[in-house]
């Protein structure tokens, strides 16, 4: 192994002999050789204590620890099957499992970090780590625990937002991602593997890193992120939050000097959307695009390798109906150059729904003008708002919509409630989204109004017999709504009760 480094020592020797020949033949240095700058003029500056730092912002960031509830089951006719616990039922899909006639539950466990927004109880954290969870409790600094119920969860940007009831808490200051400049010192702390309050520090490498289908262009930094770390904050020198840590590129799942973070300028813009409606609204135009390379460029008679190509083009998106195809270019935006792909993307996210806009567009060796009307995009979930709680906070863990005529008639049933999300109980006993309920005990439910007045009968500390189907077959399911000592675990800990999301 030491072998090729052992030889490449020697390569050099004979190079420094054979230059230190030559240069003993001349007198002096030749002009054309230019002199090294002084030291003095790249000074390395020393890394910033940050002790200050830590002292005073430990107190705004939380630890956070989830829970999920997956389910183990033997049917009688399979071996036992470990179910993911993010499952996605699709009715149209012939290997769909069917709810099991007996279950033993299995819990997962997660811990993340999360930073303090307001006195009363906002928290910035990252959306993966909360999204799809059955529990999220919130351990402050001091030691306190919190039950912490979600806002809002925006996946483009792998951003959430989390409640506790609490008052008087130390809001992190905020500052300006957009100051931040390759070189810059940061630090971030959280709660790497539950050791809380844990500090790592490093510099920024870029501010513009696009990894995916993100929605966000990454801050990337060499800091170190470990799991547990997910949703910190990240420093600079002056103590405010300049984003949150989202991602390592990692091939062990561990810390490898790649990390990437959310810029808080984007992160609070999203944040603030979250708090206000539960979600994000997002301009759409209906179609796919992907890089300009220079062969592409070439290929499609472009003088360089610039703009978004269009790769596919939604039927019943606005692209569609404003007249923009497969191979076409997109070459600006309002009249403003499109560098690549990503800047494109970036821009469209940030206009508003059913706002209208001019595309340049490289189409067959000529510009062509085409004007779009985004649409709005729909958010992969939503999270109910405190109005209108009552329609899942029941006890049993049930958020239902209704189903229309055409799904009826494609499961072959005249009523029931399609499962749009499934927390506390319910997931428990393994109901799970695109379940359809069709009755609650003896109750025909056509109507989500039924819903509720059957289950506001169900006593705390009773079952509930719920006839759910799945796959196209009918069972029986029997959830119980836990009693009202079931409600809080304990004192030290504030509602809302267990599942609360």
């Amino acid at each position: 192994m030491h072998a090729p480094r052992f030889r490449l020592r020697l390569a050099f020797l004979a190079l420094g002999c054979l230059l230190g020949a030559c240069a003993s033949e001349s007198t002096r240095p030749t002009a054309q050789f230019a002199s090294a700058p002084a030291a003095a003029e790249y000074a390395v500056p020393t890394a910033p204590a940050f002790s200050s730092l830590v002292a005073s912002r430990r107190t705004s960031v939380v630890d956070i620890s989830t829970l999920a509830i997956g389910r183990q089951i033997r049917d009688a006719a399979s071996e036992d099957v470990e179910l993911d616990f993010e499952p996605e039922m699709d009715f149209s899909d012939p290997l769909a499992r069917p709810l099991p006639a007996s279950a033993r539950i299995s819990q997962i466990r997660d811990l993340a970090s999360g930073v303090t927004l307001s006195s009363d109880g906002l928290i910035l954290t990252a959306a993966h780590v909360i999204a799809n969870v059955d529990e999220i409790r919130v351990r402050l600094d001091d030691g306190r625990i919190y039950f912490a119920r979600v806002v809002g969860i925006d996946r483009p940007t792998d951003v959430g937002l989390l409640k506790i009831d609490a008052k008087g808490l130390a809001p992190a200051p905020i500052g300006d991602s957009s100051t931040l400049s390759p070189g810059d010192w940061v630090a971030a702390i959280g709660a790497p593997f539950g050791f809380h309050g844990s500090v790592t520090a490093g510099v920024v490498s870029a501010v513009d890193r696009f990894i995916g289908a993100a929605g966000v262009p990454y801050i990337q930094t060499d800091v170190a992120i470990n799991p547990g770390s997910s949703g910190s904050p990240l420093f600079n020198s002056r103590g405010e939050v300049v984003a949150i840590n989202s991602l390592i590129y990692s091939g062990s799942g561990g810390y490898m000097g790649l990390s990437f973070s959310v810029p808080i300028n984007a992160a609070m813009k999203v944040a603030t959307e979250l708090k206000a409606t539960g979600h994000v609204r997002r301009a759409r135009i209906g179609a796919e695009f992907q890089e300009v390379t220079p062969a592409l460029a070439q290929a499609f008679g472009l003088s360089d390798a610039a703009g978004a190509l269009v790769v596919r083009v939604d039927p019943r998106g606005p692209a569609q109906a404003a007249g923009l195809k497969r191979g076409d270019v997109v070459t600006a935006l309002d009249g403003v150059p499109v560098a690549r792909f990503t800047d494109l993307l970036q821009r469209i996210a940030t206009q508003p729904p059913r706002s209208r806009h001019l595309l340049d567009v490289w189409r067959e060796g000529g510009q062509v003008p085409i004007h779009v009307v985004f649409s709005e995009s729909v958010p992969r979930e939503s999270v109910l708002r405190p109005d209108n709680l009552d329609e899942w906070a029941d006890g049993l863990g049930l958020t239902l919509g209704e189903l229309p005529a055409t799904q009826r008639a494609q499961f072959g049933i005249d009523g029931g409630l399609m499962v749009r999300d499934a927390v506390g109980a319910a997931r428990s006993e393994g109901l799970r989204p695109g379940d359809v309920v069709v009755a609650l005990n003896d109750t025909r439910l056509d109507h989500v109004e039924d819903y509720r007045r059957a289950a506001a009968k169900v006593l705390p500390g009773r079952n509930v017999a719920l006839l759910v189907m799945r796959d196209r077959r009918l069972v029986y399911v029997a959830v119980r709504r836990p009693s009202l000592s079931e409600a809080s675990d304990s004192p030290a800990l504030s509602a809302p009760a267990r599942g609360w999301r």
